[in-house]
């Protein structure tokens, strides 16, 4: 059975709640990594060692008020709360899977509200963070592109998501750690929120906030091109590429994203951004959503480990999670099986991932949140690809995420 942890928030309450917004010219501190906190105290005429302070607190030991950071002088801590605030976000609901996956839905402004998963495993437990309110891409199997779109998240959405799972996880900060592994594998497609992304990811693997390595963070793209060679660049994650089909004509059904940017340029760019890395670091994970009757084939098999000999790579295969009103299916346990068979025969090696936390909605594709849809996708099912940007869409109210 899945558990869902009750809220300080009533159901019964339709009073519209939000993050608290910033006071006039105050600075939030979830938006600024080390950088931004350096030169913040460098304008205050203090000395660097504020920022490692400073973070340690925040990051650290979940502390969301100046007052409690008692390594800080008192008159310090009364400049700091005329300058600046901690954004911490609203938790509306959490859910506990049955597989102890855990899922936290967070509530943003207007009444949005994005997803967060932990997924707990032997010897490492994994955080996937969403990037976007809504995706733009409009992928047919997922359920995060038919919530549509609203709008990028800011560096403080970002890192929100791993301090609520930090916090509500229990983590002793001089003990074990909780959260190893980062995915930016939620709402979203990363790289169309890059600067926000990277700011975040910067914070998530500073010393004194989460120290998470950058080998243990994974940055999923449906292959934005120009985007993945800047990533490797400023970024120099681990890089998981969405694909899902063989072949063009297949995957721009699937993802529209592709008649943009095809496969051999997709492709070209894995090579450009796996290039001089580090042994354990120089293959992309490709990601295949084994869809009943669409790309599920031997033959659709044998294409794909022709298609990527080219790329050192690793393959993950998603067997289909379902959601309301998709017409897919996941195919069944012997062809998942003989669909492996086939790229690990050709010298791949392949994962068939287990579903986790389906139970809650919280497995791959499934993550939805509520979104106030500004992309019309349900009036016109235009797609991101026709058009120049997203901005220039109209709008469109969908459920909105009142508790």
């Amino acid at each position: 059975m899945s558990v869902i942890i009750p809220t300080s928030v009533s159901e019964s309450d339709s009073t519209p709640r939000s993050m608290p917004r910033s006071p006039a010219n105050k600075v939030n501190f979830f938006d600024l990594p080390r950088a931004g906190l350096d030169a913040f105290f460098a304008d205050l005429g203090e000395k660097s060692f504020r920022s490692t302070q400073v973070l340690k607190w925040i990051h650290h030991f979940a502390v969301d008020e100046f007052d409690a950071m008692t390594n800080i002088s008192r008159s310090l801590r009364e400049q700091l709360n005329s300058l600046a605030y901690i954004n911490t976000p609203e938790v509306v609901e959490h859910q506990v899977s049955r597989d102890g996956t855990q899922k936290w839905l967070i509530r943003l402004d207007n009444n949005n509200c994005v997803e967060t998963v932990f997924i707990p495993e032997a010897g490492r437990g994994t955080l996937c963070v969403s990037s976007q309110i809504g995706c733009a891409l409009n992928c047919s199997f997922c359920a995060t592109g038919k919530q549509g779109f609203n709008r990028n998240l800011s560096v403080s959405e970002i890192i929100a998501q791993l301090w609520v799972a930090n916090r509500e996880l229990g983590r002793d900060p001089k003990g074990e750690r909780i959260i190893s592994n980062i995915v930016m594998m939620g709402m979203g497609e990363p790289l169309l929120n890059f600067e926000n992304v990277v700011k975040a990811m910067d914070i998530m693997t500073d010393d004194f906030a989460y120290n998470i390595s950058k080998r243990r963070i994974t940055l999923s793209t449906a292959g934005v091109v120009p985007a993945m060679d800047r990533l490797k660049e400023q970024g120099d994650v681990c890089l998981a590429v969405s694909l899902h089909a063989p072949n063009d004509t297949l995957r721009n059904e699937l993802v529209p994203l592709n008649n943009k940017y095809p496969i051999a340029q997709l492709l070209d760019a894995c090579s450009r951004f796996v290039e001089g890395k580090p042994k354990g670091r120089d293959l992309v994970t490709f990601e295949y959503i084994l869809l009943e009757g669409v790309n599920d084939s031997i033959k659709q098999a044998h294409q794909l480990a022709r298609l990527l000999r080219r790329v050192p790579s690793k393959i993950n295969l998603i067997p289909f999670n379902p959601f309301p009103g998709s017409p897919y299916h996941r195919p069944r346990q012997q062809r998942i099986d003989q669909f492996r068979d086939v790229l690990t025969k050709a010298g791949y090696v392949t994962i068939t991932r287990k579903p986790r936390g389906d139970d809650i909605d919280a497995a791959c594709g499934q993550l939805a949140g509520k979104v106030l849809d500004k992309t019309k996708r349900r009036l016109s099912q235009v797609s991101y690809v026709q058009q120049s940007s997203v901005q220039k869409m109209g709008v469109h109210g969908n459920k909105p995420c009142n508790a």
